[in-house]
């Protein structure tokens, strides 16, 4: 079994097809999937299709690309739908300077809001971070002491930001940009990750993974994620599946796996 712990399936790519990608998920062993919300829209149809199919489970949040737009009347959206309990995190939410469609202010504003949100939920949260890793580890190092818990998503950063990362419990998520050709220290660093704190995604419909690019990325295609990790770690596709799954377990605690 395979667990893809961040998929955004309710992107337009997807529209009249997810019965379709849901069972070719199915078919390659991937026995879970975290439909992610990107804002309140997007996080009330993820619940949706949390209650439609069994294999998908809800994360609720606010993007950073959507902090300037994000009201307190939102917010407390967010939090009110996170005690559904098909809602196992809340995210996704961080820090994103590359793209700018916030202030660095106002994104940093809205990610205490819902680190805050976790906390008191009991939630893991699922954080975004894109050039802005001193920040994000900082801030999370701030709602540490009050027992926030999560992943980093598609980690980009440096073995320094890992061993930060993992000094305070977080877990860290690899996708499709670990099989990229011009990745090597990423891929560095995955060889030295504790396996028990690694998580594989797909982030899809973006990311696909090398020999998939170009085409819409979906949660089937977390298998060569997997495969890569294996490979990179000299072991077995079923060892790593069978850790990768347990970590899932364990940090989304509220998921409950069929099959």
């Amino acid at each position: 079994m395979l667990v893809d712990t961040h998929a955004h399936l309710t992107d337009n790519k997807f529209c009249g097809d997810l019965d379709g990608v849901i069972a070719r998920a199915e078919e390659s062993g991937v026995s879970a999937i975290i439909d992610v919300g990107e804002n309140l829209a997007t996080s009330l149809r993820c619940i949706a299709h949390a209650g439609r199919y069994k294999s998908i489970f809800a994360s609720v949040g606010i993007h950073p690309h959507h902090a300037a737009r994000a009201s307190e009347a939102e917010i407390k959206g967010i939090a009110r739908r996170a005690d559904n309990p098909m809602v196992v995190a809340i995210g996704e939410t961080g820090l994103d300077y590359h793209h700018r469609s916030a202030s660095r202010e106002l994104q940093a504003g809205l990610f205490r809001r819902l680190l805050r949100v976790a906390i008191e939920k009991g939630l893991p949260v699922i954080v975004h971070c894109r050039e802005a890793y001193a920040d994000v580890i900082a801030l999370l190092r701030e709602a540490g002491s009050e027992g926030a818990r999560g992943v980093l998503h598609c980690f980009s950063g440096s073995g320094g930001d890992a061993d930060a990362l993992l000094e305070m419990g977080y877990y860290i998520s690899v996708g499709g940009p670990l099989t990229y050709p011009a990745n090597a220290s990423l891929r560095s660093i995955v060889q030295h990750l504790p396996l028990e704190r690694v998580l594989v995604e797909t982030d899809c419909p973006y990311l696909p993974p090398q020999g998939h690019r170009g085409k819409r990325n979906e949660p089937a295609n977390v298998v060569y994620v997997a495969l890569e990790v294996a490979r990179l770690r000299g072991l077995s596709r079923e060892g790593v599946e069978a850790t990768t799954t347990a970590n899932a377990r364990r940090l989304f605690d509220k998921m409950v796996l069929h099959g």
